[in-house]
């Protein structure tokens, strides 16, 4: 894997984001309202909301107001919230490392889980085990977050049994690490479910044309034992899809985050862009927007560099 390649794929993010970035402000220009109206209420005079439109700029080409915004990026000032009133790169930032925290624990769980079971379904194809995870991941993947959030919700706050908050965040300098960690269970297995059934069911589907291939019943004739097949070489050619699966699943992971923090009232990235729809704050929404973009498409990357990690076969060049 050369430098050059990374770079080259450094270059087309870049490029990529200043596409996005144009769709994301002339997008946010055409949302219904005024933010000047936002800012100054429903009842202020049309007086009063023409000169804040004009001292905020809002009367210029659209053209104009996005290479000022652009320009700002660069700067490293992303503006600041109307409805806040502080800086939207720091609420921003406060609230991808909460979902980060959040994003992260649901990650690990997923690997921990889904692909043993895969490589168990795989395995054991045909049998009762196969079946109960073959039938778990469709009703896992059959379930909308926040029907699966809400029966979480019913079952394990109810007063009686006192084992998981109903929501919010407490961070471990307010709480301690327990009260961090309960509020963070709840949220994280809700995501867990649904990219569990995902990454199992490919992973199996991998797993089971891996174990038909010439060079594992080779593996098998020289001796080996079934775990060394199993696991040193079935397992890591079947990862490619695998890896592949992940890095989409970090795309949902950032659609089912918005959902999942709007049910427990969790405050991270996705709760933050509905409280910016909600009050038509763009610079907040824009803001949002264009990180989450940056986001995916690292994401994508990191997926491209794993590929060489698991399969030395594989060279960029």
């Amino acid at each position: 894997m050369s430098a050059e390649f990374i770079l080259k794929r450094l270059a087309y993010i870049i490029v990529t984001l200043f596409l996005i970035s144009a769709a994301i402000f002339f997008v946010t220009q055409i949302l219904p309202g005024n933010a000047a109206q936002m800012i100054l209420g429903e009842h202020a005079a049309p007086g009063q909301i023409e000169e804040l439109v004009i001292k905020l700029g809002l009367n210029r080409p659209s053209i104009v107001q996005y290479g000022d915004w652009l320009g700002g990026i660069l700067r490293g000032d992303w503006g600041t919230s109307l409805a806040i009133g502080q800086p939207v790169l720091n609420l921003t930032l406060t609230a991808l490392a909460r979902s980060a925290v959040l994003g992260a624990v649901a990650l690990i769980l997923v690997t921990i889980v889904a692909i043993p079971l895969g490589v168990l379904a795989a395995d054991r194809q045909g049998r009762p085990t196969d079946v109960a995870v073959s039938v778990g991941s469709y009703i896992g993947v059959s379930l909308p977050e926040f029907v699966t959030a809400t029966l979480l919700l019913v079952i394990f706050t109810r007063p009686e049994l006192g084992l998981f908050p109903a929501g919010g965040y407490v961070s471990v300098a307010e709480g301690g690490v327990a009260a961090f960690l309960s509020h963070l269970v709840l949220p994280a297995v809700t995501l867990t479910i649904v990219m569990t059934a995902h990454i199992s069911r490919q992973t199996r589907s991998e797993m089971v044309e891996v174990l038909e291939s010439d060079y594992v019943r080779t593996a098998r004739l020289k001796g080996l034992s079934h775990r060394a097949v199993l696991w040193r070489h079935a397992l890591p050619n079947s990862l490619l899809p695998t890896i592949t699966i992940i890095a989409l699943d970090v795309g949902y992971l950032i659609g089912g985050i918005l959902v999942v923090e709007e049910v427990f009232a969790y405050p991270g990235i996705g709760r933050l862009m509905i409280f910016a729809i909600q009050n038509r704050d763009l610079p907040l929404l824009q803001c949002v927007a264009l990180i989450i973009s940056a986001i995916y498409a690292l994401a994508n990357l990191i997926a491209d560099l794993s590929y060489a990690l698991v399969d030395r076969r594989i060279k960029y060049d």
